[in-house]
């Protein structure tokens, strides 16, 4: 497995598709054990996090990903997971054009400076307690449409198997992520032509 590493990554970045102007991006948890395991843990003590999500705490990694309005993965990358979901957006957003959307975990003043720079226009929800702000009517339809990232994850997680706590070693647990992700691209894309 350690000899198929950086050749299934290498061709899972060969299989990343383009982007088109409209990209959605989020971040799913990846646990490693279960949360009252975690004291007794020692398989990725030194790598895992603990991290919560919208669902609760939970110990191992996180997945963030940017897919295209039609479910192609444009980037993708592993971090532990206590790493805020905002902090690899810039890398992942390197070769984008056009418009980022993403939930109100995406929210920073910072962040939006960062993607400006790079010509990505970051586009999110407001939480309850904001002012509201001007958003164009296409934008707001098009935010409506996250539902294309969130059924990717479910796709990965429950289809793929992206998501268990079996591993015995980091090789194996990344091995397991990439073959997913890449199991993933051949499938048949039902969001094609939906926006």
């Amino acid at each position: 497995m350690a000899e198929a590493l950086n050749p299934l990554a290498a061709f899972m970045q060969s299989r990343c598709g383009k982007s088109k102007g409209i990209a959605f991006v989020d971040s799913t948890p990846l646990c490693v054990c279960e949360n009252i395991r975690i004291p007794r843990h020692k398989t990725f003590a030194e790598q895992a996090g603990r991290g919560k999500s919208s669902t609760g705490w939970f110990y191992g990694f996180k997945l963030p990903l940017i897919v295209n309005d039609c479910g192609d993965i444009l980037s993708f990358c592993l971090t532990r997971g206590n790493v805020d979901n905002r902090k690899p957006v810039p890398f992942l957003a390197n070769e984008l054009i056009g418009k980022l959307f993403g939930d109100k975990g995406y929210l920073s003043k910072r962040l939006t400076e960062l993607l400006d720079a790079q010509d990505v226009e970051l586009i999110t929800s407001l939480k309850k307690n904001m002012k509201p702000r001007v958003i164009a009517a296409f934008d707001k339809l098009i935010l409506r449409k996250r539902s294309i990232i969130e059924t990717i994850n479910d796709q990965l997680k429950n289809i793929f198997v992206l998501d268990h706590s079996r591993h015995r070693s980091l090789i194996n647990f990344l091995v397991n992520a990439i073959a997913s992700l890449i199991a993933y691209c051949y499938q048949p894309k039902i969001f094609a032509n939906r926006i």
